[in-house]
């Protein structure tokens, strides 16, 4: 976009009393805060406007508030959002309330401390209990026109529009194409997808908060209340014919399962509880709250039968949570929506082999996950035809920056739940950290665009990393690496060249990756070498351990052809005074994180070659 026409654009603006902005976040939720918190914190005006009152959507609006995943990946912005809950209950420790998770903490806190945050950004405004209701390109910018809660409609001017809307929304309204459901594995790969797509989602969930009175608070009995629909929620006298044997737990491990700071508890149930099956994605605004009716009474019965048939007579709906007539969320849980078709598609098959795909999508990652992949379906009709996806294990992951760029349509990014994964892969893409990571980067490849006057496809991968990393974010999820380490930066560039690579797996109900930073060197571990340099050879049978002398050899052979002017002996001097290793062994074995800081401090690959949004080098 040239100066000419920014200046043209938002004059235009100016001159209707446009409100004009940078970068405008469709969606105050899980990723639009962080979306909005990040590009604002690179410089760029930044505006998100909110449907609700609250700040952070599922995590908050909707009452999932047990953080599900990446306890040991405290990446960028959720692991601030994490420190500050953390600080306001008294420690990490004090998150621990029930057994789901590792964070649990109030709806009404999570959004208290959102607001903190995004007050302090002085580029970032919030309009909340706002709306959009148009939206169009406009030259190379968009208009937007709002309405505001005093019934006023407010036309806004952005240069970069991001979609963080629960449903894609916006995505749908600028023309993105996009899937819905369940795809083939004919058109994924993925082994255990089905044999034919189809267009069923997840249950969704009416979340209740509930807290101890201390005395009867049992609700009137709801109109058609059957118990038999959560006879067996746990285990009891109804329950006869389980349809998850191996999961009938006792009541009092149901009830604490989302237990929450200041006895009250998170009803989010998955074995015949509140999950509720109703695609509503392409549903107009009316049909959607006409549709949401059946689900809020589905969750009213569900606290009905967990005071009359199960005893807990005093655990009522939470009347200091939310300011809603019926105590009940702003918004559902919504496990699915539409999935764009972005410049890259993530599936199953990148998070389990990642090194072995056609695209080395691994090379641009800027966020990281280590859920399993949890898809819900017990409410479905026919759910014994689907693949089964409880927690199917997985290695932890690193997300690509493509899956967030439409195809065909410019300015725009997508993020939220709606990025370009097949349908198994956003069975871990769509937990709150993950997500949060989602809007983080969404928010530095806006403000990248902004600031350097470049299309979004046209901001390159490794400034976009760059960022993420500045931000105390992970680009790959090592685990023996974490983020206050002086190791960690150089090793989440050398992993994210390639040159090295970490070791995923599946240990129990815990999804790792290790870079084995302190494991010695073998020599045909650096086969990664010849993507980047084309010059290097090392065979593949060659397991002896690499010595120091060996390794300067090896990097200053690359530093010579590559034209870099520098003495790698010397240099290695350098750096190991710099980490505080010692005195320099010619005749040691080297560690892995060693090598690893030796190729990003001397020859730079990550800068210094350039990748394309697939994670091909673009110049050999």
């Amino acid at each position: 976009m040239s100066l000419a026409v920014m200046a043209f654009l938002f004059a235009s603006c100016a001159k209707n009393k446009i409100q004009e902005v940078d970068v405008l976040v469709i969606g105050g939720g899980a990723s639009g805060v962080t979306a909005g918190i990040q590009s604002a914190r690179m410089g760029a005006n930044t505006l998100i406007i909110e449907e609700t009152p609250w700040l952070g959507g599922m995590l908050t609006s909707a009452g999932v508030s047990a953080i599900d995943g990446n306890y040991n990946l405290p990446a960028g912005l959720w692991g601030e959002f994490r420190q500050n809950l953390a600080d306001y209950y008294g420690g990490l420790d004090s998150l621990k309330t029930g057994w789901v998770s590792n964070v649990l903490f109030e709806p009404s806190i999570g959004n208290k401390i959102l607001h903190q945050m995004v007050s302090v950004e002085k580029q970032l405004r919030v309009w909340k209990e706002a709306e959009f209701k148009t939206l169009k390109r406009d030259g190379e910018g968009w208009t937007a026109q709002v309405l505001l809660p005093d019934g006023k409609v407010k036309p806004v001017c952005a240069k970069v529009v991001i979609d963080a809307t629960e449903l894609g929304d916006v995505a749908k309204l600028c023309g993105v194409r996009y899937d819905i459901g369940m795809e083939s594995k004919h058109d994924t790969g993925e082994d255990i997808a089905p044999e034919a797509g189809n267009g069923i989602v997840q249950d969704l969930t009416y979340v209740a908060i509930l807290k101890d009175y201390g005395h009867d608070v049992t609700i009137p009995r709801p109109e058609g209340y059957n118990p038999n629909e959560f006879a067996c929620a746990c285990a009891n006298e109804l329950c006869i014919t389980p349809k998850e044997p191996d999961r009938v737990w006792s009541k009092d491990m149901m009830i604490t399962y989302g237990k929450l700071p200041n006895q009250k508890y998170m009803i989010n149930w998955p074995i015949e509880g509140n999950d509720y099956y109703i695609n509503l994605v392409e549903m107009s605004k009316a049909e959607r709250e006409e549709a949401l009716k059946a689900a809020k009474h589905y969750t009213l019965c569900f606290v009905y039968f967990l005071q009359h048939e199960l005893g807990y007579r005093t655990l009522g709906l939470a009347d200091d949570e939310y300011p809603t007539a019926d105590k009940l969320p702003f918004i559902p849980y919504h496990r699915e929506s539409r999935r764009i078709h972005g410049l890259v598609r993530f599936t199953l098959n990148h998070i389990t082999h990642p090194f072995d795909q056609p695209e080395k999508l691994y090379r641009t990652c800027i966020a990281v996950g280590d859920y399993p992949v949890d898809h819900h379906h017990t409410r479905y009709t026919g759910k014994e035809k689907l693949p089964n996806l409880y927690f199917h294990p997985i290695p932890s992951f690193g997300l690509p920056l493509g899956t967030m760029i439409p195809q065909e349509v410019d300015g725009l990014i997508v993020a939220e739940k709606s990025i370009s994964v097949s349908n198994i892969a956003n069975g871990t893409t769509r937990l709150q950290p993950v997500v949060m990571q989602i809007g983080q980067a969404a928010g530095a490849l806006a403000a990248l665009s902004v600031g350097q006057e470049k299309k979004i496809a046209d901001v390159k991968v490794r400034d976009v990393q760059d960022a993420i990393l500045a931000a105390g974010g992970y680009l790959l999820p090592y685990l023996d690496v974490p983020v206050e380490s002086p190791l960690f930066k150089p090793l989440q560039r050398v992993g994210a060249t390639g040159i090295m690579k970490g070791v995923g797996r599946n240990v129990g109900w815990s999804n790792q990756t290790w870079f084995r930073a302190d494991t010695l060197l073998l020599m045909n571990e650096l086969q990664g070498f010849a993507d980047v340099y084309p010059q290097v050879s090392i065979a593949t049978d060659d397991t002896s351990a690499v010595s120091m002398q060996e390794a300067i050899n090896l990097i200053g052979q690359i530093a010579a052809h590559e034209g870099l002017k520098t003495d790698v002996a010397a240099r290695t001097n350098d750096i190991w005074r710099e980490y505080k290793w010692g005195e320099v062994d010619l005749t040691k074995p080297v560690s892995r994180a060693e090598m690893a800081v030796l190729i990003d401090k001397i020859l730079d690959p990550f800068h210094r070659k350039e990748i394309d949004i697939h994670g091909s080098y673009t110049d050999k």
